[in-house]
């Protein structure tokens, strides 16, 4: 429709710009602007969707009362994620256990003589993502997890057997905080 395109990440206010600028003359041109415009629509629709969406979320979480949100890298979405896939905590004794299911607990994978680790893909992979978005917004930032991640690697472990480590030492902080919310 337009000579060269529009750039990917497009807003919607620009790409109503541009289709305002639009004056085709032949039937096929016309009916393309006419389904831009209702794709338009469409994503203005979902955007107001998203805006909901993530206002409903905080109210949730604020509602809640959770701890959870104390641990640095943890917003509302990732709050919503950890509470709503873990359920009741009290159901792991142990955060070990915790570990296990949210598959941050590593299983060994050693060929030879040569002992390795990875972690467990049979296992709760939501809840891992959301241990992961954790890790990497404390590994970006100037904390002690950060710490403990560039020494895992001065120790001569990769930067995945670093991040495995830091997501289990995160495990354990939600799984503490999850218990204490139990109890209030």
């Amino acid at each position: 429709m337009i000579e060269g395109g529009l750039a990917k990440n497009l807003s919607a206010k620009r790409a109503a710009d541009e289709l305002r600028k639009l004056r085709p003359h032949d039937p096929i041109g016309i009916e393309r602007k006419r389904i831009a415009a209702e794709l338009l629509d469409e994503v203005r629709r979902n955007d107001r969707s998203l805006v909901e969406l993530h206002e409903r979320i905080n109210d949730a979480v604020k509602v809640s009362r959770t701890s959870v949100t104390d641990v640095f890298g943890v917003g509302p979405i990732v709050a919503c994620y950890l509470i709503g896939y873990s359920g009741d905590v009290r159901r792991f004794p142990t955060a070990g256990h915790y570990a296990r299911y949210n598959a941050t607990a590593p299983i060994e994978a050693s060929s030879g003589p040569t002992k390795r680790h990875r972690l467990n893909p049979n296992r709760n992979r939501q809840l891992n993502h959301a241990i992961h978005i954790a890790a990497l917004g404390q590994i970006s930032h100037d904390t002690p997890s950060r710490a403990y991640y560039l020494a895992k690697q001065a120790a001569g472990k990769s930067r995945k057997e670093a991040m495995r480590g830091l997501k289990r030492r995160i495990s354990d902080t939600i799984y503490r905080q999850l218990r204490a919310d139990t109890t209030r």
